[in-house]
């Protein structure tokens, strides 16, 4: 059974065995370790007003995972076997060129990529440090360490709880 793009992206199951990476069911993009670099813009968010160069790297690396793993799907879908095998995600029922379902299979990837991965954690990632720094900002008697630190704090510890 394959899962939807969606799918995989929200749901981390548990590691995948070698029979399953040997199938053609194991996608490194999402099954592995790698899958975190979607996710390192919300760093380098977190860190936006101790090292602001640090954040354009971030969103470059985060948007690179999310192309890859576009051309992943779309070289995916072009390599379904007209026949009805299983080697790539399409239905056998599906009357479109395998170029259409690989164009198809790419832009719905990379949409849904760049909004679940970055555009949506990094703009609450923003928000959470953004609000931070104005409350540390007006709260009088903090050490000039809390005031500083305190924002990037609070967008790292808020990763887990947006990213799973």
């Amino acid at each position: 059974m394959t899962k939807h793009p969606m799918a995989t992206h929200l749901h981390q199951d548990a590691p995948k065995t070698d029979d399953e990476q040997k199938s053609g069911n194991y996608n490194i993009f999402r099954d592995s370790l790698l899958r975190y670099c979607g996710y390192a813009n919300e760093v380098g968010e977190s860190f936006r007003y101790q090292y602001p160069k640090f954040v354009a790297p971030s969103y470059a690396l985060a948007f690179g995972y999310c192309l890859a793993d576009s051309i992943s799907a779309g070289y995916q879908e072009l390599s379904v076997k007209e026949d009805g095998g299983n080697e790539g995600t399409s239905s056998k029922h599906d009357t479109r060129s395998k170029e259409t379902r690989a164009a198809i299979a790419f832009f719905d990837t990379l949409l849904w990529q760049s909004l679940a991965s970055v555009a949506i954690p990094g703009g609450v990632i923003n928000t959470i440090v953004r609000a931070t720094r104005f409350t540390v900002a007006r709260t009088a008697g903090l050490p000039l360490a809390v005031t500083t630190w305190a924002p990037t704090v609070m967008g790292l510890g808020s990763i887990p709880f947006i990213i799973h």
